[in-house]
């Protein structure tokens, strides 16, 4: 199987899934990571100094998978679903022909991750399913499919810091916190997950075989058992 992981910044997919990315490489799948925009606003260093920053911290952290990212190149900050950005995508995965696409959810905070994640979804058209990763802290975001990473946590860890200009330590609490409680609603605490949600278009109903596998489902104790 092949998945193609498209994040509109050089840090987003490694923030919102650099453990599912660790988990589907596990189970023997091609993964293909791709970064919509230049990043020439993630900082106060000069916009071409800080481009070329982001492209080393990008190779780095794909690099933590044995990745080598794709750069698309549009400008940060002013990502546009238009028909340039949808052509441009849907070229990139035609030329890529996955079995699954992720990328933002449709809601999440940042105007260029809501762009990219209505392109995506026209670009990609009957191609693949499109799966949204969790939005930001998991504001507004119902998942519908969870995922387990406790085994790849500490990769995502690093390649969360290769993006050392980016302050990367407040992402990496951010990814433990929102793990771990995404983990304990499958009562599979301690542990970490990472959640993502499908909305049902023809002819992907469910891609949930495509996946890799949840935090197991843990015993609970019948407080009615033995009551008459």
């Amino acid at each position: 199987m092949k998945l193609v992981a498209i994040g509109a910044h050089p840090d987003d997919i490694e923030i919102l899934m650099g453990g599912t990315v660790a988990a589907f490489q596990a189970q023997g799948d091609e993964v293909v990571v791709a970064i919509a925009t230049d990043g020439a606003k993630g900082g106060t260093i000069a916009p071409a100094e800080l481009v070329r920053i982001r492209q080393q911290e990008a190779a780095a952290a794909a690099g933590v998978f044995g990745l080598v990212p794709v750069m698309l190149g549009f400008p940060d900050g002013g990502l546009r679903a238009d028909a340039p950005v949808i052509d441009r995508i849907a070229d990139f995965i035609r030329a890529e022909r996955p079995q699954l696409v992720i990328t933002h959810a449709p809601n999440d905070y940042h105007g260029d991750h809501r762009a990219l994640s209505d392109a995506v979804r026209i670009a990609t058209n009957m191609v693949a399913p499109v799966l949204w990763m969790e939005t930001i802290m998991g504001v507004g975001f119902v998942p519908t499919h969870y995922i387990d990473i406790t085994p790849y946590m500490e990769l995502k860890r690093a390649a969360i810091r290769a993006h050392r200009s980016q302050d990367p330590e407040r992402f990496v609490d951010m990814a433990e916190l929102g793990g771990r409680y995404r983990s304990a609603q499958c009562n599979a605490n301690p542990g970490y997950a990472e959640v993502f949600r499908f909305e049902p278009v023809f002819p992907f109903g469910d891609p949930r075989n495509l996946l890799p596998p949840a935090p197991g489902v843990l015993p609970v104790r019948d407080r009615g058992a033995g009551k008459a």
